[in-house]
């Protein structure tokens, strides 16, 4: 008898018995986990703690512990989305009902950086539309039309920095001046969050094809003497930074590796897929850090070279007026384009004492370090160093649509950690997915107008460095110890193996129950002390200095970061409480038979493959001689692997 083709869902996806979409291929799915895990992190961040921490010796550290710690944790994730085929909730949920909490808590940090991602998505949209006219408008400081001068709040500080702060975002002198609303950027806000609604309500495939190749550029690192100083290995807050960084950068905790994985075939090798995008991120840190330091040291050279021509034009003013020529330069005055920028600096630490304040040191190193990580590398120190390339709007051009690329993935990725899990948790928002995600979406938008207010950057800023850092390390906490001992290490390398067909490294148990758990135990400790001793600042700008000032946040915010930390936290807690209220009375028997039905709800991992006589396992037993259900529940009631195209038409060959 002829097989009937399995059936298509409203978007064309083949569907299984448990009418899960899945992948078209491989490199579909290759493609979007590594525009999750490769974000704006990758290039404004990791060159930032590589420049600041003594490049090579930082690196070095990094690799450890992204081998150490990023891999089996990332590999986790993934197996574990995989074997159970649910979101973030159906996972913890399916381990331990009383977890289910860890996977409401990765939903609610989703939706925080959901929130203050896309508007990064709005402000590069903002600056691609306006990176297409010559000279580009932060070229040139604009002239007041009243007094006929440069504007001062431009002339002193820069064109680029004059357009960031008071033609981007218009922005308060500090975040106790709310201000009314940007009107441009909350239209550049709609169209991010129109992008995202459309891209997310035609499903996975949709978002994953979105991905888009970024231009390529030579460009060679920042150059140090000697071997890497090896001695910042000593210092704490460099651990802290470089474990930070691997635990981002691979994107863990936030539910969306989980929820990628979920619609892998069962057999999908995802300890490959671990090690690959693990190296494809590196890779890509290592690359944006060439660009960026490139681009930073054109930049710093060109404006040390300024310097240098601006002081030997104060020095031959100084000439003229009949001045002591005692510290008079030995070199070429009347050609100030043959003076190096050594030459200069050395002459300037001989009798720069004596010529006054106005004349200044051309520092490169000291240029180079500005403005180097976050939205001031971005929208300042690049803008700036794009100004002075030939053809300056097509490399703008270029430049923004790149970070659109870097942010519209790891937005898509974010959105899908939040709607797979509520999908695959509640049956009703499942059968209606284009109304959830238009919800989500306007919801996004609704509450992201706090950050197109003229104070909405400081809003950014703290939704950046404090929703989801500590919240995220605890869920990955939760994570970790779930798996490894809740769960067992060995009993999830069980079902890996009938998974894959194959057994991983035993090294595997000991680094999920031992280094990763109290390298983030570690991370978290690390993080909570500083946050306890280090009053939280953030930089504001000042319009009046025209310059960047340190604030303490005040007592409103501190409270408002207070309420962000512990709602994101507050469901862990809340999970186990009424998973302990529902069984409390049940006992043991009965909160056991409470799990087996909790488990029953979800998918099984088991394919058609791992049911023939040679792989019938009996369940495991406890000590107590009470039957434990596993990842991988063999039985007649299993769910079979849903089957990519060339799958479902080799099945039908066989059963003709």
């Amino acid at each position: 008898m002829e097989k009937p083709p399995l059936p298509s869902n409203e978007e064309g996806t083949r569907m299984g018995e448990n009418d899960r979409p899945a992948w078209d291929s491989k490199l579909q799915y290759v493609l979007a986990q590594v525009g999750f895990s490769v974000g704006l992190g990758n290039v404004w961040r990791f060159p930032y703690l590589c420049h600041q921490n003594g490049g090579g010796a930082f690196m070095v550290l990094y690799v450890m512990l992204l081998v150490v710690v990023g891999v089996p944790l990332f590999f986790m994730e993934l197996a574990a989305g995989q074997c159970i085929r649910q979101g973030s909730i159906g996972v913890w949920k399916h381990i331990s009902p009383k977890l289910a909490g860890i996977g409401y808590s990765s939903c609610m940090v989703c939706f925080f950086v959901a929130l203050y991602y896309n508007v990064i998505i709005a402000w590069s949209l903002f600056y691609l539309g306006n990176s297409f006219q010559y000279p580009l408008p932060w070229e040139q400081c604009p002239i007041n039309m009243t007094t006929n001068n440069t504007v001062k709040e431009c002339s002193g500080s820069s064109p680029t920095s004059y357009f960031w702060f008071r033609k981007a975002l218009d922005i308060t002198d500090s975040i106790d001046e709310s201000g009314e609303f940007n009107p441009i950027m909350t239209g550049c806000l709609l169209a991010a969050w129109a992008i995202v609604c459309l891209a997310m309500i035609k499903g996975i495939k949709s978002s994953a094809k979105v991905r888009t190749l970024s231009s390529q550029r030579i460009a060679c690192y920042k150059q140090y003497n000697g071997s890497p100083p090896i001695e910042i290995w000593a210092e704490v807050q460099v651990w802290r930074q470089a474990a930070t960084q691997v635990f981002f950068a691979l994107g863990l905790g936030y539910g969306s590796v989980i929820a990628y994985s979920s619609y892998n075939p069962i057999h999908n090798n995802c300890h490959r897929d671990a090690l690959m995008v693990s190296c494809i991120n590196f890779m890509t840190s290592v690359l944006a850090s060439l660009v960026v330091f490139v681009v930073l040291g054109f930049r710093a050279k060109n404006i040390a070279l300024d310097c240098v021509t601006q002081n030997l034009g104060l020095l031959n003013n100084m000439a003229t007026h009949g001045r002591d020529h005692h510290w008079w330069p030995w070199f070429n005055m009347s050609d100030p384009a043959s003076v190096t920028i050594p030459e200069y600096r050395e002459w300037y630490h001989l009798y720069g004492s004596q010529v006054g304040t106005n004349i200044t040191d051309c520092d490169l190193d000291e240029e180079m370090s500005k403005g180097v990580e976050g939205t001031g590398l971005a929208f300042i120190a690049f803008t700036e160093a794009m100004v002075q390339f030939p053809a300056s709007p097509f490399w703008s051009t270029l430049f923004f649509l790149m970070l659109l690329n870097l942010g519209m993935s790891t937005m898509f990725g974010t959105m899908q950690g939040i709607l797979t899990p509520l999908m695959d948790n509640f049956s009703l928002l499942g059968r209606h997915r284009t109304m959830l995600t238009v919800c989500s979406c306007a919801l996004g938008f609704v509450i992201g107008l706090l950050f197109t207010q003229r104070s909405g950057n400081y809003f950014v800023t703290m939704f950046d460095d404090y929703s989801a850092t500590l919240p995220l390390i605890i869920v990955v906490v939760f994570e970790t110890f779930a798996v490894a001992w809740v769960y067992g290490a060995d009993r999830f390398l069980d079902d890996i193996e009938i998974m894959l067909k194959w057994r991983p490294p035993v090294l595997y148990k000991y680094l999920w129950k031992y280094v990763c758990l109290f390298a983030m135990v570690g991370l978290l400790a690390a993080s909570l002390l500083r946050m306890v001793f280090k009053r939280p600042t953030y930089t504001a700008w000042n319009h009046t200095t025209a310059s960047e000032t340190t604030l303490e946040y005040p007592g409103w915010a501190l409270a408002m970061l207070a309420m962000l930390i512990l709602a994101a936290t507050l469901p862990v807690p809340v999970g186990y409480f009424h998973s302990w209220l529902k069984n409390r009375g049940m006992g043991p028997e009965g909160e056991l038979a409470s799990q087996e039905i909790d488990r029953e709800r979800y998918t099984k991992c088991n394919s058609s493959d791992a049911l023939d006589s040679n792989s019938q396992h009996a369940p495991s037993v406890e000590d107590d001689g009470r039957p434990r259900a596993s990842f991988l529940p063999l039985g007649l009631d299993h769910y079979r692997l849903l089957p990519q195209q060339e799958d479902v038409e080799e099945e039908e060959e066989d059963t003709v």
